[in-house]
């Protein structure tokens, strides 16, 4: 049997939203993350709106199998000259894990980022999930020395 082709990868469109909620849903159940599809839509409809929050990239199979996505968001941090952006979600679909496709995904996010002016380009990653903490590794991404503490607030 001979590997499935490079997928294409493109700029999500609102056309997607659909699929990427599918797929946003098995992203966080495998991370164990509580998530509300309807506002995750909501969510992801405001960023495929508005190229000045973010990017979204999908991975393409020939066969229009949607291979995986990487979310990226832009925030603004003096430390890094600006603008800076956040890898959010990085998501391979479980038959093309190992192929390639996590690294194209995440080039096209850093290309896209750089060309947009940010300075750096952030993550998280559980430590225990080694394919991906050894894929950032090979990007050259580096563990900071921070801790990374979040408050939720309430929504107006």
């Amino acid at each position: 049997m001979t590997a499935p082709a490079a997928p294409t990868i493109r700029v999500a469109t609102v056309a997607d939203a659909a699929r990427l909620v599918e797929a946003m849903r098995v992203f966080n159940r495998e991370e164990g993350i509580t998530w509300d599809p309807v506002a995750g839509r909501v969510a992801l409809d405001g960023l495929l709106a508005d190229d000045r929050i973010g990017v979204v990239h999908v991975a393409d199979d020939a066969d229009g199998a949607l291979a995986g996505y990487a979310l990226c968001t832009f925030g603004f941090d003096l430390e890094f000259g600006g603008r800076d952006a956040y890898l959010t979600e990085l998501w391979t679909a479980p038959a093309r894990r190992g192929a390639g496709v996590g690294q194209a995904l995440l080039a096209a996010v850093e290309g896209a980022a750089a060309t947009r002016g940010a300075g750096a380009l952030h993550l998280q990653v559980r430590p225990e999930n080694a394919p991906a903490v050894s894929l950032y590794v090979t990007r050259g991404f580096e563990a900071s020395h921070r801790v990374l503490m979040t408050k939720r607030l309430p929504r107006p």
